[in-house]
């Protein structure tokens, strides 16, 4: 996504100064070109020759150096980002001052513009910054924290400027299109647990990841989402409504309080099949052999399948091997819009990995990927949704 960008940073004179090297760096490995200005508090923190190595670019400190930096900057720049954002800064943009080179470029250009705000507590809370702030928000300024935790006073409390995974996040979804803004959509993800007793369950291997991938892609593109996950590793998603559920009732009875107001249903998550006739109240002694009685778990697509109003269904069918009849078939029988299928056995393709392998299969057509990210397949199936719901 951020492949071929060019995305000006500017770096403010906070502490997270610091943390704009891995930005950079960050950036540059997502395949974006960057190009740095710096302020002269900043330089009060970090080096220009750090970033200058980093971004592997000139990185511009004073307006008169360069006497049309202001101008040709901001005109290349695909987004323009500020990180850490000072109550300085942040004042200057919202009043129209234009003092140095940063606030002379942030007026000079016209895309879209990430802040990342870093400062005290007690500066943030201070109300001048917050209606500043509100006023750039309104404007259409993209606002990413701060977080909550410890500052560099040593002090606990809200101003630390937001994890980089977070603002790069933010730059992704400055730069993509926003085809989805009437969709609601609701989104499974991860494995569910079916428990034999206090301490041991019937799981799988999924990791959530596709699931999540899906659930920030629709983000970034416009949609109101709403993320059910069973147990995962991952971090919530920042703009999601959330919730974590355990067992495949604990995630339908979520599916039906949130269904009324979605669009949209993808059932990515690896819902269990199989659960025990009956769960144990105290852990089971360890004996020589157990014998279980497994009955079905709720059918949760083919129970919403089954409503007269319902959203558009996508779901997963995960095979061992390539068993895509068996995926077509499971389309029909439940009424489901799409369904993607993979083949869990092939290289890259399946639980724990960052890739994937699909197919997706619709009322009109099928279409086979190659093997590409989740990130990227979870593109490609709303680019898919986009259509059909056009």
């Amino acid at each position: 996504m951020l492949r071929n960008k060019t995305v000006l940073l500017g770096v403010t004179g906070g502490v997270a100064a610091y943390k704009a090297v891995e930005l950079t760096r960050r950036l540059r490995d997502e395949g974006a070109s960057v190009n740095v200005i710096m302020t002269d508090a900043a330089k009060k923190f970090i080096t220009p020759l750090s970033l200058e190595i980093a971004s592997q670019n000139k990185v511009y400190t004073d307006l008169f150096s360069d006497p049309m930096s202001h101008i040709m900057l901001p005109a290349h720049a695909d987004v323009m980002v500020i990180a850490p954002a000072t109550a300085n800064i942040i004042g200057k943009l919202a009043h129209g001052i234009a003092d140095d080179l940063l606030s002379t470029c942030l007026l000079a250009f016209q895309g879209k513009v990430v802040i990342a705000p870093a400062m005290n507590w007690r500066m943030y809370e201070n109300h001048i910054v917050q209606e500043n702030l509100k006023s750039l928000v309104s404007r259409g300024i993209i606002q990413v924290g701060p977080e909550k935790g410890e500052l560099a006073c040593g002090e606990e409390g809200m101003g630390k400027m937001s994890d980089i995974s977070d603002i790069i996040e933010a730059i992704r979804a400055a730069l993509t299109r926003k085809d989805l803004l009437k969709e609601k959509i609701l989104v499974t993800a991860g494995p569910t647990r079916e428990y034999i007793d206090p301490v041991r369950f019937l799981s799988n291997r999924s990791s959530g990841k596709m699931g999540y991938a899906i659930a920030k892609a629709a983000l970034r593109r416009g949609a109101e989402v709403t993320l059910i996950s069973g147990h995962s590793s991952l971090h919530q998603p920042k703009g999601v409504k959330f919730f974590s559920v355990e067992t495949a009732a604990e995630m339908l009875h979520v599916i039906k309080r949130e269904l009324h107001s979605s669009t949209v249903l993808i059932m990515s998550a690896a819902v269990s099949d199989f659960m025990p006739e009956g769960t144990d109240r105290e852990k089971i002694e360890k004996t020589k052999t157990l014998l279980l009685r497994l009955t079905r778990t709720p059918d949760i697509i083919a129970e919403v399948g089954k409503r007269n109003e319902k959203p558009f269904i996508i779901g997963f069918a995960a095979e061992s091997g390539q068993k895509i009849a068996r995926a077509r078939k499971k389309r029909r029988e439940k009424n489901m819009d799409m369904i993607i299928f993979n083949d869990i056995t092939e290289a890259g393709s399946g639980f724990d990995v960052d890739t994937n392998r699909v197919v997706i299969i619709d009322r009109k057509k099928e279409r086979k990927l190659p093997l590409m990210s989740k990130d990227s397949v979870a593109d490609a199936i709303l680019d898919r949704l986009v259509e059909l719901r056009a």
